[in-house]
């Protein structure tokens, strides 16, 4: 009857392998659905590099940019749902651009299992120095004056940088013009090298250039004036009360990943918080985490769909 036993819990094993004890015994990949070098990218690597370390794994990300993020979640839905694909999910690809699109043929909510929130940065509004623009009023009156239009980048199409822009140019009727790009590691490159004179991307991406005179920072979109940069004002306080928002970063699953490898993942994250690399990057990024459930993650992202579908409707009904 041992025998019996043992060989039934063997074979019960065998369909379902991420049920098991053991997960992760094999190949994860995680999927980055943006180029190398951006703030998802980034974020991405520091905490699966934490949490492998306490699950004793090492996790394989892949990047796959493109459509705002869609592309690389789009194939992390459609993928089994065994625990061996992930997505570094975020604001981008599971709310904006599945909103700004017209054929996203992706449901953030139904078609995830989303297992943790890692932290949410802000958006700044950055341009070339040789603009000599240092205000938003300086800013505005350049663009009121320009006698051709005037080209942004962002990390791409529906991104949390494409918003904020949409958002001042519809509040301000001015003509910015959307250059989008796979990833904030390519966008930033074109802004700094000054082919394109304005920037609307995470401020980690951006940070490091501002602090070396690179970029003229502008306004952010935190609620408060972050640590280190105190000249730097927020949209809320320009006048902007809705320009308070977070290109938040997460671990989701394809929907139906098993209960207790979400838990494993989630528990994992949760305490990877503690890490002093973590701790660091978060801190470089001026993002907020939060000790999410899979449930309260879930429950986020739909609050989040809600939240931005009438600017994202307007915005894609206008083009």
């Amino acid at each position: 009857m041992k025998i019996k036993a043992a060989l039934i819990a063997l074979v019960a094993c065998l369909p379902l392998p991420a049920t098991c004890a053991e997960w992760p015994d094999g190949p994860v990949e995680v999927v980055v659905p943006y180029a190398a070098g951006g703030a998802a990218d980034v974020m991405g690597r520091v905490f699966m590099d934490a949490i492998g370390t306490r699950l004793g794994h090492t996790f394989i990300l892949k990047n796959v940019g493109g459509a705002g993020g869609l592309l690389g979640a789009r194939q992390v839905a459609r993928a089994a749902p065994d625990g061996r694909t992930l997505v570094i999910s975020g604001a981008a690809s599971h709310v904006l651009a599945p909103l700004m699109s017209r054929d996203a043929n992706l449901d953030p909510v139904k078609e995830f299992t989303h297992i943790a929130y890692f932290g949410g940065a802000p958006t700044v509004l950055a341009v070339h120095p040789s603009t000599g623009i240092k205000t938003m009023a300086e800013f505005l009156a350049y663009m009121r004056n320009a006698k051709e239009s005037v080209g942004y980048v962002s990390p791409g199409v529906g991104t949390a940088g494409h918003m904020t822009a949409s958002y001042l140019a519809e509040a301000e009727k001015i003509n910015l013009v959307h250059v989008p790009h796979k990833g904030g590691g390519t966008a930033i490159l074109d802004v700094v090298a000054g082919h394109v004179k304005v920037a609307s991307m995470n401020w980690s991406t951006a940070r490091e250039h501002v602090s070396a005179g690179a970029l003229t920072a502008i306004a952010i979109t935190s609620g408060a004036r972050i640590p280190g940069f105190p000249d730097l004002p927020t949209f809320r306080e320009l006048g902007y009360a809705d320009l308070v928002m977070a290109t938040w970063y997460g671990l989701s699953a394809p929907a139906g990943t098993p209960a207790d490898v979400v838990a494993k993942l989630n528990s994992a994250a949760i305490a990877s918080l503690g890490d002093a690399r973590v701790k660091r990057q978060l801190e470089l990024e001026a993002a907020e985490p939060k000790s999410f459930t899979p449930q309260e993650f879930s429950d986020f992202v739909a609050g989040e769909l809600k939240r931005w579908g009438p600017l994202a409707a307007r915005l894609r009904d206008a083009n």
